[in-house]
């Protein structure tokens, strides 16, 4: 649970840092709050699990990497915890998952974003995530993006 200070840090920080040399001064501030007091409850929130970072979010298509892949795989139940950690670990991968799968249609339990200049590139760095699963992978695909339709996290709407 969060109260109504720490949804108002929520709602302040949720479209991104401002652009000046002392960002969190400035948010402090603009809530009428010690900056201390901001970054105590920043830390207790991430803490706590409600907040997992604050970080910049290139945007990969700005720097090039036009091709995005969601690579998909079916990865045996009892390996894919281990596996799954060693692809979320590999620097080329932004996004790793478990789901269920939904059978018969979609046999795949494992998800993993990879983002390439090209379609040859997302295919070494797939073929790379498939060594990794070997014999404990026993079916793969990839959905490659063809637009973004939503670049932003979870948005708090103000109450009230």
């Amino acid at each position: 649970m969060i109260d109504a200070t720490d949804r108002q840090i929520i709602q302040a920080l949720q479209g991104g840092l401002p652009l000046v040399s002392a960002p969190y001064a400035q948010v402090a501030d603009d809530l009428g709050m010690p900056e201390a007091d901001l970054l105590e409850r920043l830390s207790a929130l991430k803490a706590r699990g409600v907040i997992r970072r604050i970080a910049a979010a290139p945007n990969h298509y700005k720097l090039g990497m036009t091709s995005n892949g969601m690579t998909v795989w079916d990865v045996e139940d009892d390996r894919i915890a281990e596996l799954g950690a060693q692809i979320g670990a590999l620097p080329f991968v932004t996004h790793c998952y478990e789901r269920p799968r939904a059978l018969p249609d979609w046999p795949y339990n494992l998800f993993a974003m990879v983002h390439g200049s090209d379609r040859d590139e997302v295919e070494e760095k797939r073929a790379e995530i498939a060594a990794i699963l070997g014999d404990a992978c026993r079916a793969k695909d990839i959905l490659y993006s063809t637009r973004i339709l939503k670049k932003t996290g979870l948005r708090l709407k103000k109450k009230g």
